[in-house]
């Protein structure tokens, strides 16, 4: 086996063999907690999850013991805590820093923001225009108290994205923080992330950077030995995990700004209260069901090897489903070949998208559309103007509402068929 990859730049699907292995290790992916047989797309609010991570979660959190103590199973929950941390830090390709477990990842970014622009100087603040309102709105809030300017990036209407050069552009020796998305949750756009934070650090060497990396870890690699930022936040929920948890790491300098934490804790630690010793627990199966998928197709042995080549092969085989919705095969037609169905922010670099795809239909709107889909057994999701969750990218785009389409790649092109056919047909019946 070889980690070594052609050039794939409409992806690689897995066998069916290993297919059907994927979807037995996940809960409901054919088929509703009814029974009921169904296509969910709808992961980027969401997602699959992995049946070890479930099992997982009730048998560490069924344990009533506190961690912080120093009998055997408070040793056991401290291990399983510093296991998933460590896995953290293996899918980050991050050495030390601080880990910080919280309810959410949403929670932890109006933390990290607090932290960087109460305690940093400087005039201005850097975000986009198309960051999750947990980014953006801790930005704007913070921005508003301390007397900064705001600067928010513009969108690339063709990309789907941000370009390089509108974010680097806002940036000056007077910014004490930048904070920018991963990838859009809504056209999937990934952004340079590489050139973005080496760019950035040659107009202020010490710029602080924080990256909402909640909607992109799931599908593509994350390596902050290439981007060295401040922090960084995922949502294991969206990561094939469970509901309730968001995980972050922050640096070792921006971990001891001041920050909340009893008074007796270290400079770094960031948690408050008592740990959920199953948000580590299932983390560490998170990155274990990645590291089995990786060793289908590499030799290496060390962890971050393993995970490397299985979430490399997570991206190919979701670009290769991505490549059949916009184009189908020869056993279904794509969209962008399909009548009455407009695919938006089409780019044709599916090196540069993530999983999503925005669609349109002529004589429907969005909300009608995803109202037809669920007839027809298949969950979708509106992204319209009048959401707090969506408005202020769909304006960027010049776009009043989309469908969201957000599969997950423990589904088969056998399902990405069948959506188009459901596809041609609501925009037949319609």
């Amino acid at each position: 086996m070889s980690s070594q990859l052609p050039n794939l730049e409409r992806g690689l699907a897995f066998s069916d063999a290993l297919m059907r292995e994927v979807k037995a290790r996940f809960l409901q992916v054919d088929h509703d907690h009814n029974g009921r047989e169904r296509l969910y797309f709808d992961n980027a609010g969401g997602s699959f999850r992995l049946k070890a991570a479930v099992e997982r979660f009730t048998q560490v959190d069924a344990i009533p013991d506190n961690a912080e103590r120093i009998h055997a199973t408070a040793v056991e929950l401290q291990d399983i805590q510093a296991k998933g941390s460590d896995d953290l830090r293996t899918v980050l390709n991050a050495t030390g820093g601080s880990v910080y477990a919280s309810l959410t990842a949403s929670g932890a970014m109006f933390d990290m923001v607090r932290a960087v622009a109460e305690n940093v100087p400087g005039t201005n603040m850097v975000t986009t225009v198309l960051e999750h309102p947990s980014a953006f709105d801790a930005m704007s809030l913070y921005a508003q108290r301390l007397g900064r300017e705001l600067r928010v990036a513009k969108s690339n209407p063709v990309t789907g994205g941000i370009d390089v050069d509108e974010i680097v552009r806002l940036v000056d020796k007077d910014t004490c923080l930048l904070n920018v998305i991963y990838a859009s949750n809504i056209s999937g756009a990934k952004l340079d992330m590489e050139a973005i934070v080496r760019r950035a650090r040659e107009i202020k060497p010490d710029l602080y950077i924080l990256v909402d990396a909640v909607q992109h870890a799931p599908h593509g690699l994350i390596d902050l030995h290439k981007t060295p930022v401040d922090g960084i936040n995922l949502a294991p929920y969206k990561f094939f995990g469970c509901r309730g948890s968001g995980l972050t790491w922050v640096s070792e300098r921006a971990a001891v700004l001041p920050h909340h934490k009893l008074a007796g804790k270290k400079p770094g630690y960031w948690d408050l209260g008592s740990a959920a010793t199953w948000q580590f627990a299932v983390f560490t199966e998170i990155v274990d069901y990645v590291c089995w998928l990786g060793g289908h197709f590499t030799d290496a042995t060390d962890r971050r090897g393993l995970f490397v080549a299985g979430i490399t092969h997570i991206e190919l085989h979701e670009r290769a489903l991505l490549a059949l919705l916009l184009d189908g095969n020869a056993n279904a037609t794509g969209m962008r070949e399909m009548r009455g169905v407009e695919v938006f922010l089409d780019h044709e670099d599916l090196t540069k998208r993530d999983l999503i795809l925005g669609i349109g239909f002529e004589r429907i709107d969005c909300t009608q559309a995803v109202v037809e889909y669920a007839r027809r057994g298949v969950t979708v999701y509106e992204r319209v103007a009048t959401s707090i969750y969506s408005r202020r990218m769909l304006e960027s785009f010049g776009l009043a509402g989309t469908v969201r389409v957000s599969p997950l790649h423990c589904n088969s092109v056998a399902d990405v068929e069948k959506f188009l056919h459901i596809t041609a047909q609501i925009a037949a019946d319609t």
